[in-house]
């Protein structure tokens, strides 16, 4: 697990709506980067949450959001976690193909690097 960032790094990680960081990655992203109570969604200090825990829909809907937002923020880095494969359930497979053709500024984790082949 990420515990430090370089300047212009992001730590992405995976939330629930309501914004209740108090596991795994969104813990981490609290404590250290930055992640505020109650924010489910988007850039908060130092860490971007996309929603795992609402359903398919919501995860496709946050994972686009996102890559926006990288694509419009290429002087950051975006370190990605394997978001929606802990608590959320979903399994790298599922996710990683929404990630395909992201900008180079975001960093995959190695699962979703594996099963997109890059």
């Amino acid at each position: 697990m990420i515990t430090e960032l370089a300047d212009g790094e992001v730590f992405v990680f995976g939330s629930n709506a309501a914004g209740a960081h108090g596991g795994g990655a969104a813990r981490v992203a609290y404590e250290r980067f930055g992640a505020v109570w109650g924010q489910g969604h988007g850039l908060q200090g130092r860490s971007y949450a996309i929603d795992t825990m609402s359903g398919w829909d919501a995860l496709v809907a946050d994972v686009r959001a996102f890559l926006v937002f990288a694509e419009e923020h290429r002087e950051l880095t975006f370190l990605l976690t394997p978001v929606g494969t802990g608590i959320a359930g979903w399994d790298a497979a599922d996710v990683a193909p929404l990630f395909a053709g992201a900008p180079d500024n975001v960093l995959l984790p190695e699962a979703f690097a594996t099963v997109l082949g890059v």
